[in-house]
Parts: C-alpha cells; sequence; structure tokens
C-alpha cells in the first residue's frame, strides 16, 4: 500500500474537486473510482473537508435534494467539469484531504497538468439552486 500525504493548500467550499467518494457500503474506505464533488465546508484543524456527491448520470432525472451543473450554463466553464453534473445535497461526508481519497483532476486538451484535485469552482449564479436543494434535503450527512 502507497503511503497518503495531505494535500496544500485545502480547498474552499464551491470548489469542485476530484474525489474517490465512498461507497455507501463502506463510508470509511475511499470508493473504486474518482468522481466530481462539491466541497461543502472544510475544517483545516482536521486536514478535512466535507463533500457532495456528484455524478453525471441521470442528469435529466432531478430530486429536490439535487442540484445540476448544465453544459449549457453560461458559467459551466468554470466548474471545470466536462459533462453535465448533478450534486445530491442528501449524500455529503467528511473526509481526510489527502492522496487516498483525492486524485489530481483530469486534464482537458490545452490544459496544463493539474497539481492539487481541485477542478474548478461553481459559479454564483449557482448559489440559488444550492440553497433550495440544502433546504429539500432530508439531512446532512457527517
Amino acid at each position: 500500500m502507497r503511503a497518503s500525504y495531505k494535500h496544500n493548500p485545502l480547498p474552499t467550499p464551491g470548489d469542485v474537486v476530484w474525489c474517490r467518494f465512498p461507497q455507501h457500503i463502506d463510508l470509511g474506505e475511499p470508493g473504486p473510482k474518482c468522481r466530481p464533488a462539491v466541497v461543502y465546508a472544510v475544517s483545516p484543524e482536521h486536514h478535512s473537508v466535507k463533500v457532495v456527491y456528484g455524478t453525471s448520470q441521470k442528469t435529466d432525472k432531478i430530486y429536490k435534494s439535487e442540484f445540476v451543473v448544465k453544459k449549457t450554463d453560461a458559467n459551466f466553464s468554470d466548474s471545470g467539469l466536462a459533462f453535465d453534473t448533478k450534486f445530491d445535497m442528501n449524500t455529503i461526508v467528511t473526509i481526510p484531504y489527502d492522496s487516498d481519497w483525492f486524485d489530481m483532476a483530469p486534464v482537458k486538451p490545452g490544459q496544463k497538468p493539474p497539481t492539487n484535485p481541485k477542478m474548478g469552482v461553481l459559479h454564483p449564479s449557482y448559489i440559488p439552486a444550492v440553497k433550495e436543494a440544502i433546504k429539500n434535503a432530508i439531512h446532512l450527512a457527517a
């Protein structure tokens, strides 16, 4: 097993990061593949982040606790995403911001290689959708 290292600097709320989001079966282990996640909160004391699950699957079926970032949105490029992606405010976890849980963001043609897991940031125009999804979420996970 490889040694993990802490990523620095810590991201900020609203950043889109490349994360091994844990599967529901075992929340204590990194997921098998990286996926986008939105940073909801940051704990410098624990060098951890609270992140929101993201997926590019079934983006045409949006529940009240979800919001979607679409390629056709005016500020989509700020996100660093390649596809329409929905984020579920009912699926939030707190995990260490280290190399076990996060990887370097994928490189798009013409981009420089990344130096951290940050892909991009949610444009402020998404704030109303995020607030509505939070309001409709059943709970915010630990």
